[in-house]
């Protein structure tokens, strides 16, 4: 069973456009249906955490919004953080499944126990992971991912009860 699911950021939880002002402010692009997934998730008793390689305010301000406790920016080793962060929450590796669109991705996917990429993840990402979504990063592809695991945990009544 699925408990902790990982994200990515940037072509995942966003499209993984960097759009900056010319005054130099950065601008990310969240979906809502992601945004309610990950809020469900969480109110179902499971674990959110993200994992990205660049440092972001904006990236910390939606997963403070979201209710994300585990926030990781700036890392270059996303394996060994998400090694950290499995033993610290007392974990097994197949017991958290990740999202990842491209190489710095790559060993993170592997190690985890259920792996998934955005229909626009790079092909070698795509050759290694246990499921490619129909959905676009950035256009619904975590809330997909979501909505997969609910199902393969068998916790579609729970996840539901939340809003229905």
């Amino acid at each position: 069973m699925i408990k902790l699911i990982v994200l990515d950021v940037d072509g995942c939880l966003s499209d993984g456009k960097l759009i900056y002002s010319a005054q130099g402010v950065e601008s990310k692009n969240f979906n809502v249906k992601d945004g309610l997934g990950i809020t469900t998730w969480l109110k179902t008793g499971n674990q959110v955490a993200i994992i990205t390689g660049r440092n972001s305010e904006i990236v910390k301000k939606r997963a403070d919004e979201l209710g994300i406790k585990h926030l990781f920016q700036g890392i270059k080793d996303k394996e060994g953080a998400l090694k950290e962060l499995i033993a610290s929450l007392g974990l097994t590796l197949n017991e958290v499944a990740t999202i990842g669109d491209d190489l710095n991705d790559y060993k993170m996917l592997k190690l985890s126990g259920r792996s998934f990429t955005p229909k626009d993840g790079v092909k070698d990402i795509q050759a290694i992971v246990d499921t490619i979504l129909s959905y676009n990063g950035g256009d619904g592809a975590v809330r997909e991912m979501i909505e997969i695991l609910v199902d393969e945990n068998n916790q579609r009544d729970d996840y539901l009860s939340v809003w229905i």
